[in-house]
């Protein structure tokens, strides 16, 4: 989960105890032993076995984030010491590093560009404002910023005016408003950058699907489209991402909560999930592309 979400997840009911499904036949493969490249070639060797890069890119994505159930979560995946880097985990994994890496990983197997150094250059593309890694306040913060973003570099639609999203009338402060909570902002540099950040969020139409119109548009949603759950917390936009994924005939909810411990596909519908989460308000959808490049 992103910065912005994870150090105020408390305030959140997202992640709350719901039952699971183990689909057995995707049960995660990697060990604590395994490197990085390691569990890349794994993905790599599976979607060699499974024919996954002549596939769309829904089955891709559907395939590849399954592939991940029982890997443990770990918060604070992203927050190192020192100077803004690149950290490539494919072993523990918080809600949006899971998100980004299946995406990473299912765009290099589409390209048929399966080196890790091709997965790094995806994983950089997709985390940071315009694929340039600039510092602390380059990373998608927010995650409907991190939508728009994805959206300009043609990775990810936006469907979720498409589906009956309504306006998103909400202030981006959170951030700024909780200083304390991030430590990287004790630089007057980076504050001033996302102050900035939230301005210019705060100039943008967005777009949320209600919760009770979810039901109406379940049959439009496909397997690995993007799922980030709004919130009604003041400054903030969205607490909680995942994938959307068909299961036993239904649509449920395929994401990594840390109330599990580990990456998980709901037991309940996407509906019924949401419908329990006292904070959530609605989810943003977005949907993969097939890369061109």
């Amino acid at each position: 989960m992103n910065n912005s979400r994870r150090t105020f997840l408390k305030y959140s009911a997202v992640a709350a105890g719901s039952a699971f499904l183990f689909p057995a036949s995707f049960l995660f493969g990697g060990k604590k032993s395994d490197s990085n490249q390691d569990v890349l070639k794994q993905k790599f060797e599976l979607a060699t076995t499974e024919g996954l890069s002549e596939k769309t890119m829904s089955e891709v994505m559907g395939s590849i984030g399954q592939s991940f159930l029982d890997a443990p979560y770990k918060a604070h995946t992203l927050e190192t010491e020192g100077k803004e880097r690149l950290v490539v985990n494919l072993k523990e994994f918080d809600c949006v590093t899971f998100v980004e890496n299946t995406l990473a990983l299912s765009r290099c197997i589409k390209l048929k560009k399966t080196t890790f150094d091709e997965f790094k250059k995806q994983l950089q593309l997709i985390r940071y404002r315009s694929g340039k890694l600039n510092g602390y306040p380059g990373r998608l913060h927010y995650f409907s910023d991190w939508i728009d973003d994805n959206e300009k570099k043609g990775i990810v639609k936006n469907i979720t005016q498409g589906l009956g999203g309504v306006p998103f009338d909400k202030t981006f402060n959170f951030m700024s408003t909780h200083r304390d909570a991030y430590k990287q902002l004790k630089d007057e540099t980076f504050f001033d950058a996302i102050k900035a950040t939230e301005a210019t969020l705060n100039t943008r139409k967005h777009f949320y699907l209600p919760k009770q119109n979810i039901q109406a548009a379940r049959e439009m949603m496909q397997d690995g489209d993007i799922i980030g759950i709004t919130t009604s917390i003041d400054g903030l936009d969205i607490t909680h991402t995942g994938m959307a994924v068909r299961f036993q005939g239904y649509l449920r909810f395929l994401h990594a909560p840390l109330s599990t411990g580990a990456i998980q596909i709901t037991k309940r519908t996407i509906v019924d999930y949401l419908a329990i989460q006292e904070q959530s308000t609605g989810i943003m959808i977005a949907r993969p592309l097939e890369p061109k490049a």
